[in-house]
């Protein structure tokens, strides 16, 4: 069993702390147990526990809230597990993504009796899964009243530098229908594999749109991540699916969205079997230009699908902004640089407690 957490360790020996508890997505209990019992005894934070989720605010009777958040959960063990440092790298699972931005939020949140503003902090599970099991998704839904605040910094790994939105996902199952017939006699059948050539034909031919959001360029894609049909050997197929994802700019919703996989595939058959919102950047809003101001870090769009579209569903201008290469997330030699986790924790502090 992991050792209690102590908040005044170092940003580094706190993010080891941290990966050393096993918490792949559904078994986040032990971390969440460790979490709870090190803000409890912090004196100025009012504690919430639902499930393995945490929320635990301030009530300084400042003029501006704002809410710091970070998942616990990581994807699955891969030969990278306990912490190691190595050189000026900690490596670990969970290490990236995203328990470096975890550590920051937890040590913010052990001197917030001395923040400038109030805030919320949220430490969540269920975030590397489906959106059914997300914890802060959960308190949006059914408590939103304690993740009121005037804007939202996601403790997400960025490379140390603010990343603002995120692109809106929707995945959809493009169907085409043939005849079954014996392969000996092709003929009398219809082959809706070689039919589903004309849905790989025009998505070779697609052109994606680049989009400047709030003066912010976002690129959109749409591809092709799965392909289904046959059912032997010897039997014309009577059924092909090409499994195709859109990640769309923020300027459209989910249902502009839909509707332009509609006109992309028209005459074919189209399900929708998965979807989740686009976040604009909101940089214009007060709070959250004041973060990028005070900052002072360079400022980019985000590519791919983060937690800030919760907040932007609740009417929350929201940044990402932590630690850690996002491409090195999930994999196996998943790792943090320590000069990235002492340039966000100490740029989070002067932000929030100078």
């Amino acid at each position: 069993m992991s050792a209690p957490l102590d908040l005044s360790r170092d940003v580094v020996a706190l993010t080891a702390d941290l990966v050393d508890f096993a918490s792949e997505s559904l078994h986040e209990q032990q971390i969440c147990d460790a979490v709870v019992a090190a803000l409890m005894v912090c004196p100025h934070l009012t504690v919430d526990r639902d499930g393995n989720t945490v929320v635990a605010r301030t009530d300084l009777g400042r003029d501006e809230r704002v809410v710091i958040a970070g998942h616990l959960d990581t994807v699955p063990a891969n030969d990278n597990f306990p912490s190691r440092l190595v050189g000026d790298e900690l490596w670990g699972l969970g290490s990236c993504d995203m328990k470096g931005g975890v550590a920051v939020a937890l040590r913010l949140a052990a001197r917030a009796a001395t923040a400038n503003r109030d805030v919320t902090f949220v430490f969540y599970e269920g975030e590397e899964i489906a959106h059914e099991f997300n914890g802060l998704g959960r308190i949006a839904r059914e408590r939103p009243e304690l993740l009121a605040a005037d804007f939202a910094i996601l403790m997400e790994p960025t490379d140390a530098r603010i990343e603002a939105g995120c692109q809106g996902t929707i995945r959809a199952e493009v169907t085409v229908r043939g005849v079954r017939a014996h392969s000996a006699r092709a003929w009398m059948g219809e082959n809706a594999i070689h039919a589903a050539g004309e849905i790989i034909a025009r998505l070779t031919a697609y052109e994606p749109r680049i989009v400047d959001v709030d003066g912010l360029e976002y690129r959109e894609g749409l591809n092709a991540v799965g392909v289904r049909g046959g059912v032997a050997g010897n039997v014309i197929p009577d059924e092909a699916t090409v499994t195709v994802n859109y990640r769309f700019a923020p300027d459209r919703d989910e249902q502009a969205a839909a509707a332009h996989v509609r006109d992309v595939f028209a005459g074919f058959d189209v399900v929708f079997v998965d979807s989740a919102p686009s976040a604009r950047p909101g940089l214009t809003l007060p709070a959250a230009a004041a973060f990028v101001s005070d900052l002072g870090v360079d400022v980019a769009p985000k590519f791919g699908w983060t937690d800030v579209a919760q907040f932007s569903q609740l009417g929350i201008p929201a940044v990402n902004f932590g630690p850690g290469d996002p491409t090195l997330a999930h994999r196996a030699d998943e790792r943090v640089p320590v000069a990235q986790l002492y340039a966000v924790d100490e740029a989070m502090a002067r932000w929030l407690l100078r």
